[in-house]
């Protein structure tokens, strides 16, 4: 029998066995990027007669990931774009639960969820677990600190919409401070001052967003506040920002950062976070009132060998080919959370929802064949190029383009267009081609008609 593949007498015995009393479960863990596409189109494609498709998630909403740099500077309101998933569910044929995973029992095919509180500490439902047939993992990622001193104590992260409405909330309290100041006395300089730890797209991203962010709050009350009282710091341990894009392609980021005020800062490591600000290996002190950490990412601590699968040092999810686990062929990963190395490839396939929606797409196919007792396909990872904006300022990026051959370099008006796409494609893949058209129109009156930040 191939390897991935389970014995066809026994997929006939559970498809002959379930009838009305028990469905085929198949459970996704994790409503990020590549966990809700899997979701969505396992309920479309199954329906609820003789299948019972559930995602369990720890959130009750889902904002596209490489949107936070935008909701935590304001520019976004992720109520206007987030997703409920208990209506998505009910739309799309599967069903919601609510909560985090704990463990994964193997043994008897369950996956253990913990305890439900409310914010008050009051024990809502308690540990409980939710049987499986096929399981799918799709946990993404968070902000790997390195163990760095201090970085969980005094630094902000952007894994979560929580995270960034309470970064949001603080940028908002530090520039009504520096206003007030200068209002009450003028030959003060006082300014805001931001360090971001890590250059990588996220960094990046929000130092130029943060300075569209101040650009606006002139207008909403904050009369004697613009970007001018706005100090930015990236840090960045490696030789260059960026190290995903092209070294012109990175140059020319920098430069555009440059020109907004942003001191950039590369080959600078740092060794500990502290309430005032960052020490670094060269001995520099940069004083900061918020530190942001975006330096790298893991997946999350809790899938460290999770019912005896193979992990990595980054905790993710060993995976073959075929996208299931090492060590059980009932067991999938997706997206950040997944280790997958292809023949003849030297590096992993990177954490970026491009490849999320493709694992999404190959873990789709394989469960079908996999249930019908086919062979299951190889996942293959197209890189389809990586876009940073800059804001309104500018986007710079490369994609692979097909008409020139090998990689096409893109700046400006036309990068701006495709950096949009890559979340339009993404409504799509979630809402359908029709509600995934309203929802961009929508958005664009928004964009209009709605004040340019978020102050609340």
């Amino acid at each position: 029998m191939p390897a991935g593949r389970l014995p066809a007498a026994e997929v006939q015995a559970i498809i002959a066995g379930m009838g009305a009393a028990r469905k085929i479960q198949i459970v996704v863990v994790g409503g990020g990027a590549g966990g809700l596409e899997l979701a969505t189109r396992l309920g479309a494609h199954f329906g609820r007669e003789t299948f019972d498709v559930i995602l369990v998630e720890k959130n009750r909403t889902h904002v596209w990931k490489p949107l936070l740099h935008e909701v935590a500077a304001g520019s976004l309101d992720a109520n206007l774009d987030e997703v409920g998933y208990r209506s998505h569910g009910h739309r799309w044929g599967y069903r919601f639960f609510y909560g985090a995973m704990e463990d994964i029992d193997r043994a008897q095919r369950q996956v253990v969820i913990a305890p439900i509180v409310d914010e008050d500490g009051n024990e809502i439902m308690g540990r409980h677990r939710i049987r499986y047939d096929y399981l799918v993992l799709a946990l993404g990622s968070v902000s790997n600190d390195f163990g760095t001193p201090g970085v969980k104590q005094n630094c902000l992260f952007l894994d979560s919409r929580l995270q960034a409405d309470r970064f949001r909330s603080k940028l908002l309290d530090h520039c009504l401070r520096v206003s007030r100041s200068m209002a009450e006395a003028p030959q003060l300089d006082a300014h805001v001052r931001i360090a971001v730890v890590g250059a990588g797209a996220t960094g990046v991203e929000l130092a130029a967003e943060l300075y569209n962010a101040a650009a606006a709050l002139k207008h909403y009350g904050l009369e004697v506040f613009d970007e001018s009282r706005l100090e930015v710091t990236l840090i960045e341990a490696g030789p260059r920002i960026l190290p995903a894009l092209p070294e012109d392609l990175a140059a020319a980021a920098k430069s555009e950062l440059e020109a907004l005020g942003v001191r950039v800062l590369t080959g600078m490591a740092v060794t500990e976070a502290t309430r005032d600000g960052m020490k670094t290996a060269s001995g520099e002190f940069i004083r900061a009132d918020l530190r942001v950490w975006a330096a790298g990412v893991k997946a999350p601590d809790l899938l460290k060998e999770i019912g005896g699968l193979e992990t990595s040092r980054a905790n993710q999810l060993v995976v073959r080919p075929t996208l299931q686990t090492t060590r059980d062929d009932r067991i999938f990963a997706i997206g950040d959370c997944a280790l997958f190395v292809a023949n003849g490839a030297s590096r992993p396939v990177p954490p970026r929802a491009q490849a999320a929606h493709q694992m999404a797409s190959c873990a789709f196919a394989n469960l079908k064949r996999l249930m019908a007792g086919r062979p299951l396909k190889a996942f293959v990872y197209h890189d389809h190029g990586s876009l940073v904006s800059l804001s309104r300022y500018s986007t710079v990026g490369s994609l692979m383009g097909n008409l020139v051959g090998g990689r096409m370099a893109i700046e400006g008006r036309l990068a701006r267009f495709v950096y949009a796409s890559l979340y339009r494609m993404h409504l799509y893949a979630i809402h359908g081609l029709v509600k995934g058209t309203a929802m961009v129109v929508y958005s664009w009156i928004n964009h209009i008609i709605r004040p340019r930040l978020k102050l609340h």
